[in-house]
C-alpha cells in the first residue's frame, strides 16, 4: 500500500465509523463496497498522514451532499443538441481497457474548445463522467477481470494545442481541482502522445512544480505512442488518434463515428446518456425532466495549482510574443447557462 500502511488504515476506518450518517451514506455511494480501497487513495493524496487524508475526505463528503453529487446521474444534459455541442468541444471518452482491465479514456486536449456551453454544462458533464467511471465501469471491470480495479489510464492527445488554448485554463484548473480534492488517486498512469514543440517547452519548466507522486504517473510518448501502447493495450482499445499513421489526430476518426470515442455516436457516449436518461425516469417517476446545468460548489484551487497554471500562461505568452502572437487567458467568460 506504500505509505498507506495497514495501521494507518485502521486508524482511518475507526475515524469513519464516527461520521454522520448521511456523510456514510454518499461515502458508501462513493466507495461500491471498496471502503479500505477509497482510504487507501486519500491517505496516498495526503502522504500517509491520517489527520490530513481523514479531512480531505470529510470535505468530499460534505461537497457530494452540498452539491447533490449522488443524483448527478439522474440529471441529464437537455436538449440531446447541448449535450451534442458538448461532446463536441469537450473532447473525452473510453476507447477501451487496457489488458489488466484498466479504463483507458482518451482526451482531446490540444482540440478541444470548451466555447459551446457554460463552464457549469462542462463541469456537470465531467462529473457525471467521473461517476459513471467509479458506481458502473470500474465495478463492471473488477467483476469482468476478476480482481479489484479502481484505476483508469488516461491518453491526453496534444495535437493542435496552440495559445487559444490559454482561453481554457481557468475551466480546466477547476474541473483538475474538483479531480484532486474529491477523486484523489483514481488515475494510475498518464500517456502524452502527439506533442507539439509548445508543450515540450511547457513541460520543461512545468515538470519541477509538480509533486513527484504525480510526476512518476506522467509519460510523455514519441509520436501518437502507438508502439508503446500497444505493449499494455489490444489495438482495438487505442484512442483513435493513436491509430493514425504518423503523428496528428482530428476530432472525427477517418474510419467513422463508431470509432472515434469522443463523438456522442460512440458507443460509451450512448450508452452514458440512456443511463443518465434512465436514472432520471427512476427518480423522478415519470415527471417531465427539467432543463438547465447542474451547478456544483467550485471549490478553491491549490496554491501551487495556481502557480501551475500562471506558470503555464507565462510560457505561452512567451512562445506567442516570439511568434509575434498574443493571446489572453482572461477573454474566458464563466456565466450561468
Amino acid at each position: 500500500m506504500g505509505v498507506a500502511n495497514q495501521d494507518a488504515v485502521k486508524q482511518f476506518a475507526s475515524l469513519m465509523e464516527d461520521v454522520d450518517e448521511p456523510l456514510k451514506q454518499t461515502f458508501e455511494n462513493m466507495h461500491q463496497g471498496y471502503r479500505n480501497e477509497a482510504l487507501v487513495r486519500f491517505l496516498k493524496a495526503r502522504d500517509g498522514n491520517v489527520a490530513k487524508a481523514h479531512k480531505m475526505l470529510l470535505d468530499c463528503l460534505n461537497w457530494r451532499i452540498q452539491s447533490e453529487i449522488d443524483n448527478i446521474l439522474a440529471k441529464p444534459i437537455i436538449p440531446t443538441d447541448v449535450y451534442r455541442d458538448i461532446r463536441d468541444s469537450q473532447l473525452v471518452g473510453l476507447s477501451g481497457y487496457s489488458r489488466e482491465g484498466l479504463p483507458v479514456i482518451a482526451v482531446g486536449v490540444g482540440l478541444s474548445t470548451y466555447d459551446k456551453a457554460s463552464l457549469n454544462y462542462y463541469v456537470q458533464s465531467h462529473i457525471q463522467m467521473n461517476e459513471y467511471r467509479d458506481r458502473v465501469l470500474l465495478p463492471s471491470a473488477t467483476i469482468r477481470f476478476g480482481r479489484y480495479i479502481g484505476t483508469c489510464i488516461k491518453v491526453l492527445d496534444m495535437t493542435g494545442l496552440k495559445l487559444s488554448a490559454l482561453n481554457q485554463i481557468k475551466l480546466l484548473t477547476v474541473i483538475s481541482t474538483i479531480d484532486d480534492l474529491n477523486y484523489p488517486e483514481k488515475t494510475d498512469t498518464y500517456y502524452i502522445v502527439n506533442v507539439p514543440y509548445i508543450f515540450s517547452a511547457c513541460w520543461k519548466v512545468v515538470k519541477p512544480l509538480l509533486q513527484e507522486r504525480t510526476r512518476k504517473k506522467i509519460q510523455v510518448l514519441q509520436g501518437s505512442g502507438k508502439d508503446e501502447l500497444l505493449q499494455i493495450m489490444d489495438y482495438a482499445s487505442l484512442p483513435h488518434f493513436c491509430k493514425r499513421q504518423g503523428s496528428g489526430s482530428s476530432k472525427h476518426s477517418a474510419n467513422g463515428a463508431n470509432d472515434n470515442c469522443f463523438s456522442l455516436d460512440h458507443p460509451f457516449h450512448q450508452q452514458l446518456y440512456d443511463y443518465v436518461k434512465h436514472q432520471a425516469s427512476l427518480l423522478e417517476s415519470g415527471a417531465p425532466t427539467k432543463q438547465g446545468s447542474f451547478h456544483v460548489n467550485f471549490p478553491e484551487p491549490d496554491p501551487s495549482r495556481t502557480k501551475i497554471a500562471q506558470t503555464i500562461e507565462s510560457e505561452f505568452q512567451k512562445y506567442g510574443d516570439r511568434n509575434g502572437r498574443s493571446n489572453s487567458f482572461n477573454d474566458l467568460q464563466i456565466g450561468d447557462s
